[in-house]
């Protein structure tokens, strides 16, 4: 539905064509702008889980208790994640120029994207909630980066003042989880404003941050931990945060010369345009429009009691039940087998890394001919590997063995969540990606809050880390085999119902055959030439 003529007749204004994406320039500097911000959200998310010991002993609590301040940030960060539009300074018309090519945004909004892109693959995340609804509405890329970068920072300050863990669970668990979601949503949405011909290229450096900054980022994280105590870290990190104010500041929206030289009425006209409106023509056109607004939604998210929808939908919550426990327990496991502090740190700066090479290689090796048609075997078997890898940690208890473990499972790590749009949109087609994707990525907050805690509560009750490990391990084969049961099932009923079919080739033959002895039987003649011959 667009806009009525009743309301373009009071605004007065005409449409202008938008600023095509100038593809460098500025666009440069947001994407050093994204990438930063990448580092100081992700990254430092990840390498949380190094002051987990640290927390631990200084407030005397059991595995429980400290794990959720891991799962509040992650939490928190995956509700408010929020859904940018034209507040952001991209409008519908900014996408326009771009377009025909082999990617496209849905119409009306901008979607997050999480991985780069790969030959012509969209990778989207895109949740409305409350939080993001206000944001988004009201307020720029610009201000929403500011704000968020400033939230973060405060609250790893005040995080070094903590003097309980109910504490932290305030400041560094909510507080700094807000600022990182009012972070990453619009800076990631600026750098698709400003590329169109060498987006992939954009995003792929922008995203790199996660990685390279968790590389980085861990061992650096340890020594400042040796020399500062976890309270000085922290407030180190603070201020190493407060720079997503600077990045804010860079995202500056694409200007539109047509509409900045335009006026609503221009100097000089012979008469301005007619703004009167018939009595009540308003009041039906807001009525047909929410209507219209109401319909809109209701299709937009149709897909919901689609039953290949639900099914994918459980086997994301059983994924996302297994991969966070990992990045929670890695360190303190290591730590409990002896390996020293920093090398413990140095497994995280290779989960990093890799986790940015499997997404790469992973999504180009699925996008050759060969492999193509079989990527969603490649996404079920990238799971099930990494599930297996949790199963095999309580056997691994040394430095030198636990760093293959990371490797392997950072790799397959990478490697699923490169897949996961292509996955989904099989199941929903492109028309719902973007608003499927939101959901996905919604429902992966739940077992984000609640399984770093279970898992804790399993190292308390039992006194090691097997049944934490072997639980994501069982998570995430139970995703696999779920999405492949169903995909068994359905080549099955494929195959009968193709079987059942009768094939019209064979009733033909059968009739003319029928006819034939049909005809011979009733003229004598011509059964005595055939017998002749």
């Amino acid at each position: 539905c667009t806009v009525s003529s009743a309301h373009r007749a009071m605004a007065g204004v005409k449409k202008n064509p938008a600023a095509i994406p100038p593809d460098g320039g500025w666009g440069w500097m947001i994407v050093a702008g994204c990438f930063v911000v990448t580092v100081c959200t992700r990254a430092v998310t990840r390498c949380i889980s190094i002051f987990f010991v640290e927390f631990q002993i200084h407030f005397a609590h059991d595995y429980s208790r400290t794990a959720w301040i891991h799962s509040l940030v992650d939490c928190t960060t995956m509700l408010c994640v929020q859904r940018v539009g034209a507040a952001c300074g991209v409008s519908e018309a900014h996408v326009q120029p771009c377009r025909g090519k082999s990617w496209r945004w849905a119409p009306g909004e901008i979607s997050q994207l999480i991985t780069p892109l790969l030959d012509g693959q969209e990778y989207g995340e895109a949740t409305q909630t409350p939080l993001g609804s206000f944001i988004g509405n009201r307020l720029s890329c610009r201000i929403a980066v500011i704000l968020g970068g400033f939230l973060a920072s405060m609250g790893l300050v005040l995080s070094s003042f903590a003097t309980s863990l109910e504490y932290l669970y305030l400041t560094l668990g909510v507080l700094t989880g807000v600022g990182f979601a009012l972070c990453y949503t619009p800076a990631i949405a600026m750098v698709g404003a400003y590329f169109c011909e060498r987006k992939a290229l954009a995003y792929g450096i922008a995203m790199s941050g996660s990685g390279i900054g968790t590389f980085v980022l861990a061992p650096v994280v340890q020594l400042l931990i040796d020399y500062y105590s976890w309270r000085g870290a922290l407030l180190i990190l603070g201020g190493l945060v407060s720079n997503l104010c600077v990045c804010g500041a860079l995202l500056r929206p694409i200007s539109n010369k047509d509409e900045e030289e335009s006026s609503p009425i221009k100097v000089g006209s012979e008469k301005p345009p007619d703004t009167s409106v018939p009595p009540g023509s308003l009041v039906s056109s807001k009525d047909r429009e929410h209507s219209c607004f109401c319909f809109q939604s209701l299709q937009e998210y149709s897909f919901l009691l689609m039953p290949d929808f639900m099914v994918l939908a459980a086997s994301f919550l059983f994924l996302a039940n297994g991969c966070s426990v990992p990045f929670v327990y890695l360190v303190p496991y290591a730590l409990s087998m002896g390996v020293s502090h920093q090398q413990a740190a140095f497994l995280m700066s290779i989960l990093g890394v890799i986790d940015i090479v499997g997404n790469i290689t992973f999504g180009w090796l699925t996008d050759r001919r060969c492999l193509k048609k079989y990527r969603n075997v490649c996404y079920m078997v990238a799971v099930g590997m990494e599930g297996l890898c949790c199963l095999f940690i309580p056997i691994l208890r040394s430095f030198p063995l636990l760093v293959p473990f990371s490797v392997l499972y950072g790799y397959f790590d990478g490697a699923y969540v490169a897949l996961i749009p292509v996955v989904t949109s099989d199941v929903v087609g492109n028309t719902y990606l973007s608003s499927a994707l939101g959901v996905v990525y919604f429902l992966h907050a739940i077992p984000y809050l609640i399984s770093p805690p279970i898992g804790g509560w399993l190292v308390d009750q039992t006194g090691s880390y097997m049944a934490t490990f072997f639980l994501s391990g069982f998570s995430l084969i139970s995703s696999s085999l779920l999405l492949s049961a169903v995909t068994v099932i359905r080549r099955c009923q494929k195959a009968r119902a193709y079987a059942a079919k009768p094939d019209p080739n064979l009733d033909t033959c059968q009739g003319t055959n029928t006819d034939y002895y049909k005809d011979l039987h009733e003229d004598p003649k011509l059964a005595a030439n055939v017998l002749s011959l």
